[in-house]
């Protein structure tokens, strides 16, 4: 990491205006694909999600109240707690998409697209899934479940991930009892695929890996890395538990579409060498190829 000298003032960037303007593309498409998942989806065949927009939902099956409103009611505690815990731009930005949402919901009439209760979870799940992810791109949110669920880990013992599961548990067991075991079940199916498919808009394909190697090889090693694969590499200066002999240990970050090959690169140089690889969110400056979306 390479940190600025002391006494220099550091300049913050300042958004161009052509990122504003991608910003609003993603959530304007994200708002159109979560609303086509909906209504022409997962609403024509009683089927839910998970979340704040889940919730929403069956509160409406439940008591007649208009989805649209109920999204605006539910996710408005959220989006007041986002504007104090994250920044006000997205709090700002999370109501309009929000309001954009809920009247896209009340004005247009999509056609529904399937009847199939598979394809309505898959593909259903899908579209929301992408809307939620390409809103999260444009730096806001659709849904304000991980804003409750940062809220109650701050004030609890439980992980972020705990408090989603914990909330989505009780929303498909309310589910099984309102509208039946069978479209509870679809909807979980539902709630799986609109994940993967926001984890995927997020991440994109060239989900990161770092990759720790150990090798008696490392020097030749460190040059294929970066000749072959493009990729920079950090040393680290180790020892040997068992002999106490000093070693380089070598790390870098790939694509996951790079492992492999980067595998069978240090295999062929060094068969006994000790790798360990795990995933990584995100990453930023360096030698790291940007993604196509990445901001």
């Amino acid at each position: 990491m390479n940190l600025p000298p002391r006494n220099i003032p550091v300049t913050l960037k300042v958004k161009r205006p052509w990122g504003r303007l991608r910003d609003a593309a993603f959530i304007a498409c994200g708002i159109c694909s979560a609303g086509l998942g909906l209504k022409g989806f997962l609403i024509p065949n009683h089927f839910i999600d998970g979340g704040v927009t889940g919730l929403s939902m069956l509160l409406s099956k439940g008591t007649g109240i208009p989805l649209p409103l109920l999204i605006l009611f539910i996710n408005a505690p959220f989006l007041i707690a986002g504007y104090k815990l994250v920044a006000r731009s997205f709090a700002l930005k999370s109501l309009l998409a929000v309001m954009g949402l809920a009247v896209l919901l009340l004005t247009i009439d999509f056609p529904t697209i399937t009847d199939d209760k598979l394809l309505t979870a898959v593909f259903g799940g899908f579209f929301l899934g992408a809307g939620i992810g390409l809103s999260i791109r444009g730096g806001c949110v659709l849904d304000g479940t991980e804003i409750l669920a940062l809220l109650l880990s701050k004030r609890t013992s439980l992980t972020i991930g705990d408090v989603i599961l914990v909330i989505n548990l009780f929303l498909f067991l309310g589910a099984a009892f309102l509208l039946g075991a069978g479209p509870a079940m679809y909807s979980v199916l539902t709630y799986l695929t609109a994940s993967k498919t926001i984890d995927f808009i997020i991440n994109g394909i060239e989900e990161y890996t770092g990759v720790t190697i150990v090798s008696i090889h490392s020097d030749t090693m460190r040059q294929a890395i970066l000749t072959q694969l493009g990729r920079a590499v950090t040393i680290y200066k180790g020892q040997r538990g068992f002999s106490g002999e000093e070693v380089d240990i070598l790390y870098c970050v790939v694509t996951r579409l790079e492992v492999q090959r980067l595998k069978t690169l240090i295999t062929e140089l060094d068969a006994g060498a000790f790798i360990i690889t795990h995933s990584i969110n995100d990453t930023s400056g360096g030698m790291i190829k940007k993604r196509p979306l990445s901001h």
